[in-house]
């Protein structure tokens, strides 16, 4: 046998032999840490069950407590969600009604609205009002209407308004009043109800 193949034979006996004794460590130390833990998992449980029969009631008020809080805080984030959205949505409506006051399908709508207008007033002398961001549609308006076209002071996003003097009623078309209304109507449908 080579020197080599000496050292290789001692180093894998000495090896051998080192986790043979290590197992061995190993094992005695297991069973005493099993036998610590049975004898403390005894002293626990024992422990514990005098624990939990003297806090049964603490606890359960203290679930009601917590039950209680986590609604209102969910009912706190709902409404506060409900609102982000809502707040994002009549913007991104906003969006699409001043998209909308650029198509000739606006033109149409004013045109009706202005007709509806002027049936409802029977004769009787009428102003409408256009917003002076429409002031480019007045001429058309009033060549496709028949109707005397003001523009107004205040820009309500387009849409039309009009007094009826005489029996003291205004006719409010404009964005802004509708999409107000819209925003003061609108509920999100399900989800949580106060009652």
């Amino acid at each position: 046998m080579t020197l080599e193949e000496k050292i290789a034979h001692l180093q894998e006996t000495v090896m051998t032999e080192a986790r043979s004794e290590g197992n061995a460590i190993i094992d005695n130390h297991k069973k005493a840490l099993e036998s610590l833990f049975e004898k403390h998992k005894k002293e626990a449980t024992a422990q514990s069950e005098v624990r939990i029969k003297s806090e049964t009631l603490r606890a359960r008020r203290q679930v009601n407590q917590a039950a209680a809080k986590a609604e209102t805080e969910l009912k706190r984030a709902l409404g506060k969600t409900q609102n982000e959205l809502k707040v994002r949505l009549f913007d991104e409506v906003k969006e699409l009604l001043t998209d909308f006051t650029q198509t000739d399908e606006y033109m149409d709508y004013l045109c009706s609205k202005i007709s509806e207008a002027a049936r409802f007033a029977d004769g009787e002398e009428m102003t409408i009002y256009i917003s002076p961001s429409d002031k480019e549609k007045q001429t058309e308006l009033e060549k496709r209407t028949g109707m005397a076209i003001t523009i107004s002071e205040y820009d309500f996003m387009g849409g039309m308004r009009a007094v009826i003097r005489s029996k003291n009623i205004l006719i409010d078309n404009s964005f802004a009043t509708l999409l107000r209304e819209a925003k003061e109507e609108f509920v999100f449908a399900g989800g949580m109800t106060d009652e």
